[in-house]
Protein backbone atom coordinates (compact mmCIF):
# COMPACT_ATOMS: atom_id res chain seq x y z
CA UNK A 1 0.00 0.00 0.00
CA UNK A 2 0.92 4.06 -0.50
CA UNK A 3 2.59 5.97 2.29
CA UNK A 4 -0.89 7.49 3.54
CA UNK A 5 -2.94 4.93 3.33
CA UNK A 6 -5.57 6.14 5.55
CA UNK A 7 -7.18 2.74 6.06
CA UNK A 8 -7.39 1.68 2.27
CA UNK A 9 -7.72 -2.44 2.72
CA UNK A 10 -5.09 -4.86 0.67
CA UNK A 11 -5.17 -5.50 -2.93
CA UNK A 12 -5.18 -9.29 -3.81
CA UNK A 13 -2.20 -9.24 -6.34
CA UNK A 14 -0.91 -12.43 -7.56
CA UNK A 15 1.98 -10.78 -9.14
CA UNK A 16 5.19 -11.81 -7.79
CA UNK A 17 6.75 -10.05 -4.57
CA UNK A 18 10.20 -9.83 -6.41
CA UNK A 19 12.68 -8.83 -3.73
CA UNK A 20 9.93 -8.46 -1.31
CA UNK A 21 9.52 -11.99 -0.27
CA UNK A 22 12.36 -15.02 0.15
CA UNK A 23 11.70 -18.66 1.13
CA UNK A 24 12.69 -20.37 3.96
CA UNK A 25 12.74 -24.55 5.10
CA UNK A 26 12.10 -24.61 8.89
CA UNK A 27 15.00 -25.60 10.80
CA UNK A 28 14.78 -26.57 14.28
CA UNK A 29 18.52 -26.70 15.48
CA UNK A 30 19.36 -26.97 18.73
CA UNK A 31 17.24 -28.61 21.26
CA UNK A 32 15.36 -26.07 23.17
CA UNK A 33 17.14 -24.51 26.58
CA UNK A 34 19.94 -26.54 25.92
CA UNK A 35 23.17 -24.86 26.14
CA UNK A 36 23.95 -24.59 22.54
CA UNK A 37 20.07 -23.30 21.65
CA UNK A 38 21.20 -20.82 25.19
CA UNK A 39 24.21 -19.39 23.31
CA UNK A 40 22.35 -19.04 20.26
CA UNK A 41 19.77 -16.93 21.79
CA UNK A 42 21.67 -15.09 23.96
CA UNK A 43 23.78 -13.72 20.52
CA UNK A 44 20.75 -12.92 19.16
CA UNK A 45 19.77 -10.75 22.14
CA UNK A 46 22.89 -9.14 22.30
CA UNK A 47 21.87 -7.96 18.13
CA UNK A 48 18.13 -6.67 19.41
CA UNK A 49 20.45 -4.93 21.92
CA UNK A 50 22.97 -3.16 19.76
CA UNK A 51 20.02 -2.58 17.26
CA UNK A 52 18.19 -0.41 19.86
CA UNK A 53 15.20 -2.97 20.95
CA UNK A 54 14.60 -2.26 24.16
CA UNK A 55 11.05 -4.71 24.84
CA UNK A 56 9.44 -6.83 23.10
CA UNK A 57 5.63 -7.74 23.04
CA UNK A 58 4.46 -11.19 22.02
CA UNK A 59 0.52 -10.61 20.95
CA UNK A 60 -1.68 -13.79 20.22
CA UNK A 61 -5.57 -14.73 20.65
CA UNK A 62 -7.08 -18.22 21.01
CA UNK A 63 -8.46 -20.70 18.68
CA UNK A 64 -10.35 -21.82 21.62
CA UNK A 65 -14.14 -21.20 21.01
CA UNK A 66 -13.76 -18.80 18.30
CA UNK A 67 -15.15 -18.51 15.13
CA UNK A 68 -11.73 -18.61 13.82
CA UNK A 69 -12.42 -18.52 10.36
CA UNK A 70 -15.14 -16.22 10.16
CA UNK A 71 -17.95 -18.15 8.55
CA UNK A 72 -20.06 -16.21 10.57
CA UNK A 73 -20.54 -13.54 8.32
CA UNK A 74 -20.27 -16.31 5.08
CA UNK A 75 -23.30 -17.58 6.26
CA UNK A 76 -25.08 -15.03 7.04
CA UNK A 77 -24.28 -13.48 3.57
CA UNK A 78 -24.97 -16.52 1.91
CA UNK A 79 -23.35 -20.11 1.54
CA UNK A 80 -25.09 -22.56 1.94
CA UNK A 81 -28.48 -20.56 3.49
CA UNK A 82 -28.69 -18.70 0.39
CA UNK A 83 -27.45 -21.33 -2.01
CA UNK A 84 -24.38 -19.49 -3.68
CA UNK A 85 -22.18 -22.88 -3.40
CA UNK A 86 -24.10 -24.61 -5.62
CA UNK A 87 -22.52 -25.55 -8.35
CA UNK A 88 -18.79 -25.29 -7.32
CA UNK A 89 -17.89 -28.31 -6.13
CA UNK A 90 -16.30 -28.81 -2.84
CA UNK A 91 -17.65 -25.84 -1.30
CA UNK A 92 -20.09 -27.76 1.22
CA UNK A 93 -17.62 -29.71 2.58
CA UNK A 94 -14.80 -26.20 2.65
CA UNK A 95 -17.48 -24.36 5.04
CA UNK A 96 -18.08 -27.71 7.29
CA UNK A 97 -13.82 -27.58 8.21
CA UNK A 98 -14.11 -23.77 8.69
CA UNK A 99 -17.56 -23.61 10.77
CA UNK A 100 -16.75 -23.07 14.41
CA UNK A 101 -19.21 -26.17 15.25
CA UNK A 102 -17.74 -28.74 13.17
CA UNK A 103 -13.68 -27.92 12.69
CA UNK A 104 -12.71 -29.62 15.53
CA UNK A 105 -10.66 -26.86 17.43
CA UNK A 106 -12.66 -27.42 20.66
CA UNK A 107 -14.06 -25.11 23.25
CA UNK A 108 -12.52 -23.62 26.43
CA UNK A 109 -13.46 -25.32 29.35
CA UNK A 110 -15.96 -23.41 31.43
CA UNK A 111 -17.88 -22.43 28.47
CA UNK A 112 -15.91 -18.98 28.04
CA UNK A 113 -16.11 -17.03 24.58
CA UNK A 114 -14.92 -13.79 23.69
CA UNK A 115 -13.98 -11.05 24.04
CA UNK A 116 -11.34 -12.58 26.69
CA UNK A 117 -9.44 -10.72 29.13
CA UNK A 118 -5.93 -10.15 29.31
CA UNK A 119 -5.37 -11.82 32.52
CA UNK A 120 -3.57 -14.49 34.42
CA UNK A 121 -6.14 -16.56 34.90
CA UNK A 122 -7.37 -16.29 31.22
CA UNK A 123 -3.94 -16.68 29.93
CA UNK A 124 -3.06 -19.52 32.21
CA UNK A 125 -6.67 -21.52 30.84
CA UNK A 126 -5.52 -21.16 27.81
CA UNK A 127 -2.01 -22.47 28.02
CA UNK A 128 -3.46 -25.38 29.83
CA UNK A 129 -5.80 -26.41 27.11
CA UNK A 130 -3.96 -24.82 23.84
CA UNK A 131 -0.45 -25.38 25.17
CA UNK A 132 2.15 -24.04 22.45
CA UNK A 133 -0.32 -24.62 19.34
CA UNK A 134 -1.04 -20.91 18.09
CA UNK A 135 -0.56 -19.45 21.27
CA UNK A 136 2.24 -17.55 22.57
CA UNK A 137 2.62 -19.61 25.79
CA UNK A 138 3.95 -18.07 28.76
CA UNK A 139 7.10 -21.02 28.75
CA UNK A 140 7.37 -19.57 25.30
CA UNK A 141 7.87 -15.80 26.71
CA UNK A 142 9.80 -16.96 29.24
CA UNK A 143 12.43 -18.85 27.90
CA UNK A 144 13.12 -16.28 25.14
CA UNK A 145 13.31 -13.19 27.73
CA UNK A 146 15.72 -15.58 29.89
CA UNK A 147 17.80 -16.52 26.53
CA UNK A 148 18.41 -12.99 24.81
CA UNK A 149 18.97 -11.46 28.43
CA UNK A 150 22.14 -13.41 29.20
CA UNK A 151 24.93 -11.15 27.90
CA UNK A 152 23.11 -7.66 27.59
CA UNK A 153 23.93 -5.04 29.72
CA UNK A 154 20.46 -3.56 29.43
CA UNK A 155 17.44 -6.42 29.88
CA UNK A 156 15.02 -6.18 26.96
CA UNK A 157 12.15 -6.14 28.32
CA UNK A 158 9.84 -9.03 27.10
CA UNK A 159 5.77 -9.10 27.66
CA UNK A 160 2.98 -11.15 26.44
CA UNK A 161 -0.18 -9.63 25.31
CA UNK A 162 -3.37 -11.46 24.68
CA UNK A 163 -5.99 -9.77 22.71
CA UNK A 164 -9.50 -10.50 22.90
CA UNK A 165 -10.07 -12.97 19.91
CA UNK A 166 -13.32 -10.85 18.16
CA UNK A 167 -13.11 -11.74 15.19
CA UNK A 168 -14.76 -8.16 13.63
CA UNK A 169 -14.17 -5.11 12.67
CA UNK A 170 -15.24 -3.40 15.84
CA UNK A 171 -13.68 -5.96 17.98
CA UNK A 172 -10.11 -5.62 16.00
CA UNK A 173 -10.44 -1.80 16.31
CA UNK A 174 -10.99 -1.83 20.10
CA UNK A 175 -7.97 -4.09 20.42
CA UNK A 176 -5.95 -1.61 18.56
CA UNK A 177 -7.25 1.13 21.34
CA UNK A 178 -6.05 -1.22 24.38
CA UNK A 179 -2.41 -2.36 22.67
CA UNK A 180 -1.59 1.11 21.51
CA UNK A 181 -2.02 2.11 25.07
CA UNK A 182 -0.26 -0.71 26.80
CA UNK A 183 2.53 0.57 24.13
CA UNK A 184 2.66 4.04 25.20
CA UNK A 185 2.66 2.89 28.94
CA UNK A 186 6.13 0.35 28.16
CA UNK A 187 7.43 3.46 26.48
CA UNK A 188 6.61 6.08 29.10
CA UNK A 189 8.06 3.33 31.62
CA UNK A 190 11.24 2.86 29.71
CA UNK A 191 11.66 6.40 28.89
CA UNK A 192 11.90 5.12 25.56
CA UNK A 193 12.89 7.71 22.89
CA UNK A 194 14.16 8.86 19.37
CA UNK A 195 16.80 5.77 18.65
CA UNK A 196 14.86 3.17 20.82
CA UNK A 197 12.50 0.16 18.86
CA UNK A 198 9.74 -1.75 20.21
CA UNK A 199 9.39 -4.98 18.51
CA UNK A 200 5.76 -6.87 18.54
CA UNK A 201 5.55 -10.27 17.74
CA UNK A 202 2.16 -11.06 16.95
CA UNK A 203 0.21 -14.24 15.61
CA UNK A 204 -2.67 -15.04 13.55
CA UNK A 205 -5.69 -12.45 12.93
CA UNK A 206 -3.57 -10.09 15.80
CA UNK A 207 -1.40 -8.91 13.02
CA UNK A 208 -4.76 -7.09 11.87
CA UNK A 209 -4.80 -4.92 14.89
CA UNK A 210 -1.51 -3.86 14.18
CA UNK A 211 -2.50 -3.29 10.52
CA UNK A 212 -4.96 -0.55 12.08
CA UNK A 213 -2.35 0.85 14.36
CA UNK A 214 -0.25 1.35 11.15
CA UNK A 215 -2.81 3.63 9.86
CA UNK A 216 -3.22 5.25 13.22
CA UNK A 217 0.59 5.86 13.48
CA UNK A 218 0.49 7.42 10.37
CA UNK A 219 1.83 11.47 10.59
CA UNK A 220 -0.07 14.07 9.70
CA UNK A 221 -3.90 14.28 9.34
CA UNK A 222 -6.12 11.55 8.01
CA UNK A 223 -9.95 11.57 7.22
CA UNK A 224 -10.14 8.04 7.43
CA UNK A 225 -8.59 8.41 10.75
CA UNK A 226 -11.26 10.86 12.16
CA UNK A 227 -14.36 8.72 10.91
CA UNK A 228 -12.35 5.40 12.19
CA UNK A 229 -12.44 7.59 15.92
CA UNK A 230 -15.25 8.79 15.37
CA UNK A 231 -17.20 5.68 14.94
CA UNK A 232 -15.05 3.71 17.81
CA UNK A 233 -16.01 6.88 20.18
CA UNK A 234 -20.10 7.09 19.62
CA UNK A 235 -19.68 3.28 20.45
CA UNK A 236 -18.00 3.82 23.43
CA UNK A 237 -19.81 6.22 24.57
CA UNK A 238 -23.02 4.42 24.08
CA UNK A 239 -21.39 1.20 26.82
CA UNK A 240 -19.16 3.31 28.88
CA UNK A 241 -21.64 2.47 31.65
CA UNK A 242 -19.29 0.46 33.18
CA UNK A 243 -15.51 1.51 34.70
CA UNK A 244 -13.54 -0.71 31.83
CA UNK A 245 -15.65 1.00 29.44
CA UNK A 246 -14.58 4.55 30.92
CA UNK A 247 -11.32 3.98 30.80
CA UNK A 248 -11.60 2.65 26.98
CA UNK A 249 -12.96 5.87 25.96
CA UNK A 250 -10.24 7.66 27.81
CA UNK A 251 -7.76 6.06 26.59
CA UNK A 252 -8.98 6.14 22.52
CA UNK A 253 -9.37 10.37 23.14
CA UNK A 254 -5.71 10.51 24.56
CA UNK A 255 -4.40 8.36 21.86
CA UNK A 256 -6.05 10.32 19.65
CA UNK A 257 -4.99 13.90 20.76
CA UNK A 258 -1.18 12.45 20.20
CA UNK A 259 -1.65 10.89 16.49
CA UNK A 260 -1.49 14.21 14.47
CA UNK A 261 1.50 14.73 16.30
CA UNK A 262 3.17 11.35 15.88
CA UNK A 263 4.00 11.86 19.59
CA UNK A 264 1.86 8.31 20.91
CA UNK A 265 5.25 6.26 21.42
CA UNK A 266 7.45 9.12 22.36
CA UNK A 267 9.59 8.61 19.17
CA UNK A 268 10.63 5.05 19.66
CA UNK A 269 9.73 3.15 16.28
CA UNK A 270 7.48 0.35 16.29
CA UNK A 271 8.66 -3.25 14.34
CA UNK A 272 6.33 -5.64 13.88
CA UNK A 273 6.51 -9.19 12.84
CA UNK A 274 3.52 -10.97 11.78
CA UNK A 275 3.15 -15.00 12.15
CA UNK A 276 0.05 -16.33 9.77
CA UNK A 277 -1.95 -13.08 8.97
CA UNK A 278 -4.28 -12.93 6.67
CA UNK A 279 -4.09 -10.30 3.80
CA UNK A 280 -6.99 -7.81 4.56
CA UNK A 281 -6.51 -4.63 6.30
CA UNK A 282 -4.16 -2.48 4.15
CA UNK A 283 -0.65 -1.73 6.18
CA UNK A 284 0.71 1.86 6.07
CA UNK A 285 4.70 1.66 6.95
CA UNK A 286 4.84 5.52 7.09
CA UNK A 287 4.32 5.23 10.83
CA UNK A 288 6.45 2.17 11.87
CA UNK A 289 10.14 0.95 11.74
CA UNK A 290 10.51 -2.35 10.49
CA UNK A 291 7.68 -4.65 8.81
CA UNK A 292 8.22 -8.37 8.03
CA UNK A 293 5.46 -11.23 7.53
CA UNK A 294 6.44 -14.65 7.93
CA UNK A 295 3.46 -17.60 6.49
CA UNK A 296 4.25 -20.99 6.79
CA UNK A 297 3.65 -22.02 3.01
CA UNK A 298 4.68 -25.22 0.72
CA UNK A 299 5.01 -24.46 -2.70
CA UNK A 300 2.17 -26.77 -4.27
CA UNK A 301 1.44 -25.10 -7.73
CA UNK A 302 2.15 -26.44 -11.12
CA UNK A 303 2.34 -22.87 -12.78
CA UNK A 304 5.80 -21.54 -10.71
CA UNK A 305 3.93 -19.20 -8.79
CA UNK A 306 5.11 -20.85 -5.36
CA UNK A 307 4.81 -17.27 -3.96
CA UNK A 308 0.94 -18.16 -4.27
CA UNK A 309 -0.93 -20.76 -2.28
CA UNK A 310 -2.99 -23.69 -4.10
CA UNK A 311 -6.73 -22.88 -3.83
CA UNK A 312 -8.45 -25.20 -5.94
CA UNK A 313 -12.24 -27.09 -5.29
CA UNK A 314 -12.30 -29.73 -3.95
CA UNK A 315 -8.62 -30.97 -3.50
CA UNK A 316 -8.36 -28.61 -0.99
CA UNK A 317 -10.64 -30.41 0.98
CA UNK A 318 -8.62 -33.32 1.10
CA UNK A 319 -5.64 -31.06 1.42
CA UNK A 320 -6.63 -29.08 4.46
CA UNK A 321 -7.08 -31.84 7.15
CA UNK A 322 -3.60 -32.93 7.53
CA UNK A 323 -2.26 -28.60 6.51
CA UNK A 324 -0.66 -29.97 3.20
CA UNK A 325 -0.33 -26.60 1.75
CA UNK A 326 0.60 -24.43 5.12
CA UNK A 327 -1.54 -22.51 6.87
CA UNK A 328 -5.32 -22.49 5.65
CA UNK A 329 -6.49 -19.87 8.25
CA UNK A 330 -4.21 -17.64 6.90
CA UNK A 331 -5.71 -17.99 3.27
CA UNK A 332 -9.01 -18.52 4.35
CA UNK A 333 -9.71 -15.90 6.92
CA UNK A 334 -9.77 -13.30 4.36
CA UNK A 335 -11.96 -10.52 3.22
CA UNK A 336 -15.69 -11.19 3.72
CA UNK A 337 -15.24 -13.43 6.44
CA UNK A 338 -16.02 -12.76 10.12
CA UNK A 339 -17.76 -13.36 13.79
CA UNK A 340 -20.45 -11.57 14.20
CA UNK A 341 -20.84 -8.97 17.16
CA UNK A 342 -23.79 -9.69 19.57
CA UNK A 343 -25.23 -6.44 20.79
CA UNK A 344 -27.55 -4.14 17.98
CA UNK A 345 -24.89 -0.95 19.09
CA UNK A 346 -22.20 -2.99 18.15
CA UNK A 347 -23.83 -4.68 15.25
CA UNK A 348 -24.14 -0.99 14.23
CA UNK A 349 -20.40 0.01 15.12
CA UNK A 350 -19.56 -2.60 13.24
CA UNK A 351 -20.95 -1.84 10.43
CA UNK A 352 -19.98 2.22 10.07
CA UNK A 353 -16.11 0.43 10.52
CA UNK A 354 -16.60 -2.52 7.85
CA UNK A 355 -17.84 0.43 5.19
CA UNK A 356 -14.35 2.22 6.10
CA UNK A 357 -12.39 -0.73 5.94
CA UNK A 358 -13.75 -3.71 3.39
CA UNK A 359 -14.74 -2.93 0.06
CA UNK A 360 -15.88 -6.62 -0.37
CA UNK A 361 -19.15 -8.45 1.33
CA UNK A 362 -20.71 -11.29 0.67
CA UNK A 363 -20.08 -15.05 0.20
CA UNK A 364 -19.26 -15.07 -3.78
CA UNK A 365 -16.87 -11.77 -2.93
CA UNK A 366 -14.97 -13.59 -0.35
CA UNK A 367 -14.68 -17.07 -2.73
CA UNK A 368 -13.12 -14.64 -5.18
CA UNK A 369 -10.44 -13.34 -2.14
CA UNK A 370 -9.79 -16.75 -1.42
CA UNK A 371 -9.00 -18.45 -4.86
CA UNK A 372 -6.53 -15.05 -5.13
CA UNK A 373 -4.72 -17.45 -3.28
CA UNK A 374 -2.08 -14.16 -1.96
CA UNK A 375 0.41 -15.24 0.93
CA UNK A 376 2.35 -12.18 0.94
CA UNK A 377 0.76 -8.43 2.20
CA UNK A 378 1.20 -5.64 0.17
CA UNK A 379 3.83 -3.96 2.36
CA UNK A 380 7.09 -4.96 4.21
CA UNK A 381 9.63 -8.20 3.21
CA UNK A 382 7.10 -11.62 3.35
CA UNK A 383 8.94 -14.97 4.54
CA UNK A 384 7.61 -17.87 3.35
CA UNK A 385 8.33 -21.04 5.12
CA UNK A 386 7.81 -24.39 4.95
CA UNK A 387 7.22 -25.40 8.55
CA UNK A 388 6.82 -29.32 7.96
CA UNK A 389 3.86 -29.35 10.38
CA UNK A 390 2.12 -32.05 7.89
CA UNK A 391 2.96 -35.21 9.88
CA UNK A 392 -0.51 -36.90 8.16
CA UNK A 393 -2.45 -36.49 11.42
CA UNK A 394 -6.10 -35.71 10.38
CA UNK A 395 -7.18 -34.22 13.94
CA UNK A 396 -7.32 -30.53 13.48
CA UNK A 397 -5.97 -29.35 17.23
CA UNK A 398 -2.62 -30.97 15.94
CA UNK A 399 -1.81 -28.38 13.59
CA UNK A 400 -4.92 -25.86 13.75
CA UNK A 401 -5.24 -26.46 9.37
CA UNK A 402 -1.29 -25.32 9.43
CA UNK A 403 -2.03 -22.18 11.84
CA UNK A 404 -0.36 -23.92 14.62
CA UNK A 405 3.35 -24.31 13.87
CA UNK A 406 4.85 -20.67 14.62
CA UNK A 407 4.07 -20.95 18.03
CA UNK A 408 6.18 -24.20 18.88
CA UNK A 409 8.69 -23.81 21.65
CA UNK A 410 10.93 -25.56 19.03
CA UNK A 411 10.43 -23.17 16.43
CA UNK A 412 11.38 -20.42 18.98
CA UNK A 413 15.32 -20.42 17.88
CA UNK A 414 14.48 -20.26 14.31
CA UNK A 415 12.26 -17.83 14.35
CA UNK A 416 14.32 -15.11 16.37
CA UNK A 417 16.97 -16.06 13.63
CA UNK A 418 15.09 -14.71 10.93
CA UNK A 419 13.44 -11.97 12.76
CA UNK A 420 17.29 -10.97 13.53
CA UNK A 421 19.06 -11.62 10.28
CA UNK A 422 16.44 -9.99 8.26
CA UNK A 423 15.02 -7.11 10.73
CA UNK A 424 18.40 -6.17 12.64
CA UNK A 425 21.56 -7.65 10.38
CA UNK A 426 24.34 -7.51 11.84
CA UNK A 427 26.84 -4.18 11.22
Amino acid sequence: MPLSNDFQHAAYSRSDPGERVSYREFEPGAPPDSLAWQEAMARLGGELAKAGVRAVLFMHGTFLSTDLFGTQRLDEAGGLKRGYSRGIPGVDALLALMREDSNGLGKLSGGQKPPFHDDEQTKKLIDDQAKDAGNFSTDYVEQFKKAINRNVARPIVCTPSLWSSEHHHLGRALAAVQLLSKLRTICTGLTLGSGDRVLVQTHGQAGLVLALISNLLAPGQSSGRKTWIHALTSYLEQTSGTPEGRAQLDNLKQLASLMPAGTVLNGASLDIVTFGTPVRYGWDPSGLGKLLHIVNHRPMRIDGKRWLSKMELPQITMEMPIAWGGDYVQQLAVAGSDALPTSPEAQAANKTLWELLEPYDGFERWLECARKSVRCANDGTCLLVDYKDSTGSSNARDHLYGHAAYTRLNALLFNSTEIVDRLYPPT
